[in-house]
């Protein structure tokens, strides 16, 4: 079984930064992929920023050139947040997926895990 554990939440101003870790542990088997989702009150859950294990990115529209997703081991994803607006207060919470061949002609288990969530609040 996996385990996410995020951390680097916390207040921050307008305007400032603040970085998210999330380490994973257990064994990942198969292909995966990790991201960053962020849900505010009374809104849905957001995909905000993702990395395949083969290092290809994508963001959410409002993050582009502020967030910047990083991953330097299959088991660790990074978060770096610049230059962050009130609407950016969130949690935030880290998600691994895994697609799992069980064999070569079969076609891929898909498990997702995700962690408990860290806490952004952007405020003056």
């Amino acid at each position: 079984q996996v385990q996410l554990v995020e951390s680097g939440g916390g207040l921050v101003q307008p305007g400032g930064s603040l970085s998210l870790s999330c380490a994973a542990s257990g064994r990942i088997s198969g292909i995966s992929a990790m991201g960053w989702y962020r849900q505010a009150p009374g809104k849905q859950r957001e995909l905000v920023a993702s990395i395949t294990s083969s290092g290809i990115t994508n963001y959410e529209d409002s993050v582009l050139g502020r967030f910047t997703i990083s991953r330097n081991s299959p088991n660790a994803v990074f978060l770096q947040m610049n230059s962050l607006k009130p609407d950016d207060t969130a949690g935030y919470y880290c998600k691994l997926g895994e697609a799992v061949y069980p064999c070569i002609e079969c076609r891929p288990v898909r498990n997702d895990y995700w962690g408990q969530g860290t806490q952004v609040t952007v405020s003056s």
